[in-house]
């Protein structure tokens, strides 16, 4: 038997591989817009036939004409060095690592959301951009998207804004660039995604300075490609075995690296002993690459352990030089 109620619909569930941007105030839907669309409706159907009745057919509305595009609306992120205008506000990531999926935001509290031309489904992620505005410049990691963002407008951390403008101006002009080759904190970081295991396979890179191009696994005697989600993980959908993995990575520029011994850890953070370029390696054009064979040397880092004055909240890092041989790698009993 019904009582005659309609039956509740679930709300579907949240897609945990794609993080949301937190800290972002959003203004709540306007109560039954709808039935004030209706209402038009009827009044347009109305006014429609009266027109009719007086002199003949209603006369024609003209469709509105297709939005352009701004300059540069093709989906990439800022690279080469390239300086931009545009304009930039502020908001604030509450600690969380934004869509790019950082563990957390960077100890510094300097960070950016691109818009979705700029951010380009997570081909920015983990560069870097030096932003000047009336107060001087800063440099911001690329960590978040701002969907409502268009091309030029920035999204700073509120730490970051007040490094180039007064925050009570709320939006200032500013120019911008991609930076080529910045300073890295050390060496490549690696962490493998939750729910991981030899049958699916995802792992985020960091501390790699430039703009990713390339994340390629070796099983066997051969490399297999991974593609980047748009959260910035990237993924080889029928997984790369039990591990350990051996992990070459290239960016924008040509440089490229390969860490070896990372393990399946799921959500641990795993230090490699390379870096993704130094001070020894050859000098790069601010054109990016279009070829990988460009090998840059890789020189291991001069210590491999993981900082002891990480601020609270920072993840744990394992050191990935320390992985056990390959027959002792832990193996999950399932695809999670």
């Amino acid at each position: 038997m019904t009582d005659g109620s309609a039956p509740s619909r679930p709300l579907p569930a949240a897609d945990e591989h794609r993080p949301t941007r937190a800290g972002r105030r959003r203004a709540p839907a306007g109560p039954r817009r709808w039935l004030a669309a209706g209402g038009l409706a009827a009044l347009a159907a109305v006014v429609a036939v009266i027109l009719a009745v007086r002199g003949g057919a209603a006369p024609a509305c003209a469709a509105p004409p297709p939005r352009a595009l701004p300059v540069g609306a093709l989906a990439a992120p800022p690279i080469g060095g390239t300086v931009h205008t545009g304009k930039a506000t502020f908001y604030d990531s509450k600690g969380a690592g934004g869509n790019c999926s950082r563990p957390t935001a960077p100890a510094n509290r300097l960070y950016v959301a691109l818009g979705p031309t700029e951010y380009a489904a997570g081909a920015s992620c983990g560069g870097h951009l030096d932003v000047t505005g009336p107060k001087g410049t800063v440099r911001v990691l690329v960590m978040d998207q701002c969907p409502e963002c268009e091309p030029g407008h920035l999204d700073l951390s509120a730490e970051a804004f007040a490094r180039i403008a007064d925050p009570v101006q709320g939006v200032v002009k500013v120019s911008y660039r991609a930076v080529v080759d910045p300073p890295l904190p050390g060496p490549l970081t690696f962490r493998v995604k939750e729910g991981a295991s030899q049958w699916w396979f995802a792992v985020l890179v960091g501390d790699h300075g430039n703009p990713l191009r390339a994340v390629e696994v070796r099983q066997g005697g051969s490399w297999r490609a991974a593609a980047r989600e748009d959260y910035n993980y990237w993924l080889i959908p029928s997984g790369a075995g039990p591990g350990p993995y051996t992990i070459r990575v290239t960016d924008v520029y040509g440089h490229r690296a390969t860490a070896t011994g990372i393990r399946m850890l799921p959500g641990q953070v795993q230090r490699s002993t390379v870096r993704m370029y130094g001070a020894a390696a050859p000098a790069r054009s601010a054109t990016p690459s279009r070829s990988p064979s460009a090998r840059p040397s890789s020189r291991p880092s001069a210590s491999a352990s993981p900082a002891t004055t990480a601020p609270p909240g920072t993840p744990a890092v394992v050191d990935a030089a320390a992985a056990p041989p390959a027959s002792l790698a832990p193996v999950p009993a399932g695809c999670g």
